[in-house]
């Protein structure tokens, strides 16, 4: 893994603007049917159901942050849920949401940048996408983007999921990008309780297959540039309703510099 490269505020500016407008440009002149209608009523089959904590003690980290990171998650959770994913439809997550702003009541919270975070306005939305992605690779609906972390940020002691299992997101160029390739309709159902955020992919249909998704091949190296760097591979076994694997499917790798000593056993594993 190359050492991560760090150009000038000017530098970085002008790339965003340059992936945005591209971005836009791909939502607007393409082929691509992106999905946009929402149902209130809610399919009848779950096909696949996940919870993640909404409030975590991070190292360093105030809570106030993450306080602000659950009030933006509701605000987004507005833009998706009920969404109907159609066969031949992309779901598109920032195509639905927008781009968070002070102006639509979104307030700051914590951004991940450059293996630390900072404070920024709609901050916390990665574990709605991290949510979306790892339940999404419970069904048979087709990722067609995804971007990992870059930086592996904070231990994960407690982790519940393979390491690499998320997906970041930032406005509105690193999407998350979903398809449905199967003859029925996908819903999308998301709510808040008092400590969890709550997701299901929901169907017409009883599911045929289900998912298992394990890691395979992790190590950790030391780069030439003096930082760990943490690799692996997600793959997925695929079982038929008599429970017999019928495929064992590689889904992505990963690889992420480390912010912290190997085998370091504080703090908690983020939005999992």
């Amino acid at each position: 893994m190359k050492q991560p490269v760090q150009r000038s505020k000017l530098r970085t500016n002008v790339g965003k603007i340059y992936y945005i407008s591209k971005r836009y440009l791909k939502w607007y002149f393409n082929d691509t049917y992106f999905a946009n209608e929402k149902h209130n009523v809610k399919l009848p089959i779950i096909i696949y159901k996940h919870q993640t904590p909404l409030l975590r003690k991070l190292k360093n980290v105030d809570m106030w942050l993450q306080q602000n990171k659950v009030h933006n998650i509701h605000l987004a959770i507005k833009n998706i849920n009920g969404i109907v994913l159609k066969p031949g439809e992309t779901f598109s997550y920032w195509k639905l949401i927008g781009k968070p702003t002070k102006g639509k009541g979104y307030v700051n919270g914590m951004v991940l940048s450059h293996g630390s975070y900072k404070v920024g306005i709609g901050g916390g939305l990665c574990q709605l996408s991290n949510l979306i992605y790892w339940m999404t690779l419970h069904t048979p609906l087709t990722v067609i983007e995804r971007h990992r972390h870059s930086y592996d940020v904070f231990p994960d002691s407690n982790r519940t999921q393979p390491f690499g299992s998320g997906a970041t997101c930032y406005f509105n160029y690193i999407d998350l990008q979903i398809r449905n390739e199967t003859t029925q309709n996908y819903q999308l159902h998301l709510y808040l309780t008092n400590d969890y955020l709550v997701g299901e992919w929901r169907a017409e249909k009883e599911p045929v297959h289900s998912y298992k998704i394990y890691e395979k091949d992790h190590f950790i190296t030391m780069s030439t540039f003096g930082k760990y760097v943490r690799h692996n591979l997600l793959h997925r076994k695929v079982y038929n309703n008599n429970g017999d694997v019928c495929k064992d499917e590689y889904i992505t790798e990963n690889h992420a510099i480390m912010m912290y000593e190997p085998l370091l056993e504080q703090g908690k594993g983020i939005d999992d």
